[in-house]
């Protein structure tokens, strides 16, 4: 996910004398949502530069070579060898996906500390980005024994945006199609944490409600349903395109994205149909495949168990009632007696 590091940091070369942390900018500038982009994007003309030689990450290059560059925080460095064991598999298995060789060299960013993470992110649900401005990629370390995600396809889901905007014009490169190619080739794993037994693209297909991919064309939602929303039906429509007109389907695109085909020109070499008629089809297909029995199904266990408990609570406060009713019976009757 493409996103912008801001960075906070000590003098360098002169040029800096104040130590600068995003919670203090925040209050300072108290900015809205539509000043936000500005902001960010302003700061990704001046700053972005500036990361890849952050005192905090350049004093701690844990290894580099002619292919890449590992930094991070302390006590990370043992997951350099860890970094520099898989990158030639990932490597080689993007190469056979795209057919697309890379002369380009990451720079891998491993942060410790999730909120530190957060604020370089700008969200609490991202684990990991890629600035391809800069070959940056920067993984929040903590986030990657939780499944399902794992350093392995957290590397390959960045290092597939990297290679997707190396070969297509900045800017030409649609956000849903970005971000759904490199969930297709990762197995399905993004770098948004999601709740596995919630389908908020299975409630869309029920209600209707879908985020047209027109919408998703430049960005996506800032944050919460709407996000996990783009998320997922950034990969269906991969998985349908490729289902329907298969691999060579997806890289067909792909080429005429690089050379310079916009959306509609794309879709329409490719599949014979346009934008508007692929997003229909693909709708369809979802209709045809989701029922209100299947969408209630996956919280079928929970409410079952919401039921018995319910149940086994009435039933104890009826025996409990009872036992009282008895007890009143026995006392009435002792009373009588005497």
């Amino acid at each position: 996910m493409s996103r912008y590091i801001i960075w906070s940091g000590r003098k360098l070369g002169g040029a800096f004398t104040n130590r600068w942390t995003w919670s203090g900018m925040i209050s300072r500038w108290r900015i809205s949502r539509l000043s936000a982009m500005v902001f960010r994007s302003t700061f990704l003309a001046f700053f972005l530069p500036l990361i890849s030689i952050h005192p905090s990450y350049a004093e701690n290059t844990f290894f580099q070579n002619d292919e890449i560059i590992i930094q991070g925080e302390e006590p990370l460095g043992s997951t350099a060898g860890e970094i520099v064991n898989i990158y030639p598999t990932i490597k080689k298995e993007l190469l056979m996906v795209f057919g697309w060789y890379h002369d380009f060299r990451p720079v891998v960013v491993l942060i410790k500390d999730t909120d530190t993470f957060r604020k370089i992110a700008g969200s609490k649900m991202i684990v990991a980005l890629a600035i391809p401005q800069q070959n940056l990629i920067v993984i929040d370390y903590s986030k990657m024994n939780m499944h399902p995600f794992t350093l392995k396809t957290t590397l390959k889901h960045e290092l597939c945006h990297l290679q997707l905007h190396h070969h297509i014009k900045e800017g030409n490169l649609p956000r849903w199609l970005d971000e759904g190619i490199c969930q297709w080739v990762n197995g399905g794993v993004a770098e948004i944490i999601m709740d596995q037994r919630q389908s908020l693209l299975k409630e869309a297909t029920l209600t209707k409600k879908f985020i047209s991919i027109r919408q998703l064309t430049d960005r996506f939602p800032s944050d919460g349903e709407d996000l996990l929303l783009a998320y997922e039906e950034s990969k269906s429509v991969v998985d349908y395109i490729s289902k329907e007109f298969g691999v060579s389907g997806v890289l067909s695109m792909l080429e005429y994205f690089s050379r310079g085909d916009d959306l509609e020109e794309a879709v329409k070499k490719s599949f014979s149909i346009s934008l508007g008629e692929l997003e229909s089809r693909w709708r369809s297909y979802l209709k045809s495949e989701t029922s209100w029995f299947a969408y209630i199904s996956n919280d079928l266990y929970e409410f079952l168990f919401f039921i018995a408990a319910l149940l086994t609570a009435y039933g104890f406060v009826r025996m409990m009632k009872r036992k009282r009713g008895y007890r009143d019976d026995e006392d009435e009757r002792e009373d009588g007696s005497t």
